[in-house]
């Protein structure tokens, strides 16, 4: 090496310990996406007081954070195991009426702009039998 000539081996102590902590905190996120597979809310719950406990302890600020934010959204994250539905198909049918909105450039008024929603998102079957 040039400089001083004095090379300085990395501390084993502190690549392992670095080392024991990302795998630590990659168990966590890993653990933590497990809660999406659970369909009954007391098992669900369990799970997470669990995985709380691992991520409370683990002494890595940025996880304790974010286990105290999912404790203060934990009621509606179990409600959301429990039906398993989404705004998904509402967010897909509005980005395809803004996207007739925009093609068009406009409309005369109310009637033509539900004319075009109509024709694009209804479902209609226009071919000739």
């Amino acid at each position: 090496m040039s400089g001083s000539g004095q090379y300085r081996e990395p501390d084993t102590e502190d690549r392992d310990g670095e080392c024991q902590i990302r795998w630590r905190l990659s168990q966590l996120k890993e653990t933590a996406a497990d809660l999406w597979e659970y369909r009954y809310v007391g098992a669900a719950r369990r799970f997470f007081r669990r995985g709380y406990f691992w991520a409370t302890h683990s002494r890595r600020q940025p996880m304790i954070e974010k286990a105290r934010m999912l404790t203060t959204h934990l009621a509606n994250i179990l409600t959301s195991l429990c039906h398993r539905s989404t705004n998904a198909t509402a967010e897909g049918l509005n980005s395809k009426i803004q996207w007739i909105r925009y093609t068009a450039r406009g409309f005369r008024n109310r009637e033509n702009f539900k004319t075009a929603i109509y024709f694009h998102c209804g479902g209609l079957n226009l071919y000739p039998h």
